[in-house]
C-alpha cells in the first residue's frame, strides 16, 4: 500500500553528519494564540459600525445538528436535523487606550439595558436605520507565523448575550478583563 506522505520524502533526505533531518512545513499547525476579532455592522455604534480588537481568549466555537431518529422494525436510522450553535465567550483585555470596552458595553446596553429594562427592537442585521441588536458578522481571524491573516471563523447575526467585568483584587497581578458571551445565528469557516 502506498500513500502520499507529507513527512516521509523530506525525512529521507537526511544524511548523517552532513545535514539535519527535515520535517515538512506542510504539517505546521495554526497557533491558538495568534488571532484577532473583527466585528462588522454593530448597531448604534458610536465609533462606527466596525471594531477590530485583540482578545485574551475565545472559547471553542461550534455547534451540532440535532438528530432526527427514524425507527423501522428493528432498525434505527439517523438523519441530520436543526443546527444549534453554541454561545461563544470572548475575554477582552480592558485596554486603557482603546474604545473596546465602552463599545462592547454600549452594544450590550443597546441590546438589553439593565438600568431601564429596555430591549432593542428586532431588526435585521445591517439595518440602515442603525437600530436592532445584531451585528452582521464577527470574524475571528487566525494569523500565520508572520501575523498575516490565514483563515477565519465567521459568525453571522451576532449579539451580546451577557457581559462580565473581571474581579477587582489588590492581591493579584493581572490585567482587568471584560468577558462577553455572544449568540449568533450561523457559522462559517474560510481559508485564504
Amino acid at each position: 500500500m502506498s500513500h502520499n506522505s507529507q513527512y516521509q520524502p523530506l525525512r529521507n533526505q537526511f544524511v548523517a553528519g552532513d545535514n539535519l533531518p527535515t520535517i515538512s512545513t506542510q504539517l505546521d499547525s495554526v497557533r491558538t494564540y495568534q488571532f484577532e476579532c473583527q466585528f462588522f455592522g454593530i448597531p448604534n455604534a458610536a465609533n462606527g459600525p466596525s471594531l477590530t480588537t485583540a482578545a485574551k481568549q475565545v472559547s471553542p466555537v461550534g455547534g451540532a445538528t440535532d438528530d432526527i431518529v427514524v425507527d423501522r422494525v428493528n432498525d434505527k436510522m439517523f438523519y441530520p436535523g436543526k443546527f444549534t450553535p453554541e454561545a461563544v465567550t470572548i475575554t477582552f483585555d480592558n485596554q486603557l487606550l482603546t474604545n473596546t470596552t465602552p463599545e462592547l458595553w454600549n452594544w450590550f446596553k443597546n441590546t438589553y439595558n439593565p438600568t431601564t429594562g429596555d430591549v432593542a427592537a428586532l431588526a435585521p442585521p445591517a439595518n440602515p436605520g442603525g437600530g436592532g441588536l445584531k451585528a452582521n458578522k464577527l470574524r475571528i481571524m487566525e494569523l500565520d507565523n508572520n501575523n498575516q491573516p490565514f483563515a477565519s471563523i465567521e459568525l453571522y447575526g451576532v449579539y451580546p448575550q451577557g457581559i462580565t467585568f473581571s474581579e477587582k483584587n489588590y492581591s493579584t497581578n493581572e490585567f482587568s478583563t471584560v468577558e462577553v458571551v455572544f449568540r449568533y445565528d450561523f457559522i462559517g469557516y474560510e481559508q485564504y
